[in-house]
């Protein structure tokens, strides 16, 4: 049985592929600060309380580990704000928010794993194209895209760090999925998100570390 660790799991993406990956057969160990009533009811281990910028939250989810090794980690909280040109000078605060959750966390939290994951293991980071600085044509968003694209930096160097210890780093972007927090715009569901994104982390290998993939299958541009 796959041990998978997956953050944000109390609602949305993350919800989701904890639910799909127990479907499937996985031991799932959830973490999020507060736990639905949805997320109670699938049976998974849930470690809650943890607010995933502090450093409680980090030790939080090392204790409850208690020397289990994990095959898969999907680092998936996150958060989005909306600052356009104009605004930006007044939104500094919760442009740092964007980077210490988007970017800044995962790092930490990943570093942490170290000791749970092995030769084989795979650490998977939600990411998104916003992020990327080739495929942005459309502006605006300027915490996102930037918190983002040191996600994606973080993941790469990660990727780079690790090589040697067989441990496999992906950067997936989910597509433009509904939830909460795209106000439920969006051109698929939870559900059809986390299908594609598992399907994907079980298809890359380590010979894939270190690349950056749409949930689709595409490989998108730094």
């Amino acid at each position: 049985m796959s041990i998978t660790l997956i953050t944000g799991a109390a609602r949305g993406i993350g919800f989701s592929m904890s639910k799909l990956a127990k479907a499937r057969g996985d031991h799932v160990i959830a973490v999020c600060r507060q736990p639905s009533g949805a997320l109670k009811n699938l049976g998974v281990e849930i470690i809650d309380g943890v607010e995933l910028g502090s450093a409680e939250g980090v030790a939080r989810v090392c204790a409850a580990l208690s020397g289990r090794t994990i095959d898969c980690a999907i680092l998936n909280a996150g958060v989005l704000d909306r600052e356009i040109l104009g605004n930006v000078g007044s939104k500094t605060d919760g442009i740092r928010r964007q980077f210490e959750i988007n970017a800044l966390a995962p790092l930490v939290l990943a570093e942490a794993l170290l000791p749970a994951l092995k030769d084989g293991s795979k650490l998977a980071l939600i990411t998104s194209r916003m992020g990327s600085v080739e495929d942005n044509t459309s502006g605006g968003y300027y915490g996102y895209r930037m918190s983002k694209a040191a996600m994606n930096m973080a993941g790469k160097t990660l990727a780079l760090d690790l090589k040697n210890r067989g441990i496999s780093v992906f950067l997936l972007h989910p597509g433009f999925v509904r939830t909460d927090m795209t106000q439920g715009s969006g051109d698929i569901n939870a559900d059809e998100s986390a299908e594609l994104l598992l399907g994907s982390i079980d298809r890359l290998t380590h010979t894939d570390t270190g690349t950056f993939w749409h949930a689709n299958g595409q490989r998108l541009p730094w």
